[in-house]
């Protein structure tokens, strides 16, 4: 069965949001909701998600699932602003958990952060089916950028996360705490065994040499001519291809705000006396040396 998928461009981080609608019954899933971030003046806003939303009100959709491929590093998650409005539950891969224990040492965030996935309604493991009306949502663990990356599969859709981006742009990084590029080669390999025509939606597309930007490829596109990780490059050439490119990478320009959000499920962090949310940089820990 085909779900309809309908996609958010979130220019600012080229983050792909998707509203995936079982159609028999117009119930639905949101992927990867995005919440606005100003990094200047650390202000957040709701315009983003908030057109998901009325596209979901407009349409008459009811929302099952609000869905994340992982705690994002490039952008900050809008699951709670979107379950406020629209319902349903905030899920996330188990491997959230090693995510969320190796980010409070990094961050410093003490006692009073669990580390236990109680800001999720839900952790999914490998092959769990959630139901979305007449559509059926498989889980499939997909390692190697983060250690919590999942993919979804939604009758001939998967969406991917960060785990391969449109073929022009290759496959993800590994560098961040709990990546592994041979877990990223595997798990590529895993998805490369859906049917050839299975649609594939990235959470990611950066317009490479200025082209307009895309989300939607098959298996079969991919497997020909992803620059990263196409049909006969071996695990070896993968993996040292990926490293090297790795090492000339910069940080993300979210990836501290984003990190301490998303893995609250996208709830800011508890206010101090002053009624004021703070974020907390974290001085000479991440990145290379100046």
């Amino acid at each position: 069965m085909q779900p309809l998928v309908t996609p958010f461009h979130h220019k600012p981080t080229g983050t792909w949001t998707y509203v995936v609608v079982d159609v028999a019954t117009n119930t639905a899933a949101v992927i990867d909701p995005v919440l606005d971030y100003d990094w200047r003046s650390g202000r957040t806003g709701t315009a983003s998600a908030d057109q998901v939303i009325a596209h979901c009100r407009t349409g008459g959709v009811r929302v099952e699932w609000i869905l994340e491929t992982h705690a994002h590093a490039d952008h900050l998650s809008a699951a709670q602003h979107v379950q406020a409005a629209l319902g349903g539950v905030v899920a996330i891969g188990r491997g959230i958990l090693q995510v969320q224990q190796t980010f409070k040492s990094i961050f410093g965030l003490g006692a009073g952060f669990a580390v236990d996935g109680s800001d999720f309604d839900r952790l999914l493991a490998d092959g769990d089916q959630l139901p979305v009306g007449q559509q059926s949502v498989q889980v499939l663990a997909v390692p190697g950028h983060t250690s919590d990356s999942v993919a979804y599969l939604i009758g001939d859709a998967v969406f991917t996360g960060d785990t391969i981006f449109m073929p022009d742009s290759g496959t993800a990084r590994c560098d961040f705490p709990g990546g592994d590029a041979t877990q990223l080669y595997r798990s590529v390999q895993r998805l490369y065994q859906l049917p050839p025509a299975t649609r594939v939606f990235a959470c990611h597309d950066y317009s490479p040499g200025g082209r307009e930007p895309r989300c939607e490829s098959s298996i079969t596109e991919q497997r020909a001519a992803n620059i990263h990780l196409r049909d006969g490059i071996t695990e070896e050439a993968f993996v040292q291809m990926r490293r090297t490119r790795d090492a000339t990478l910069d940080v993300p320009n979210l990836l501290l705000p984003a990190v301490q959000v998303n893995i609250r499920a996208g709830h800011l962090p508890p206010a101090d006396a002053d009624g004021v949310s703070y974020l907390r940089v974290p001085l000479n820990v991440i990145g290379r040396p100046l």
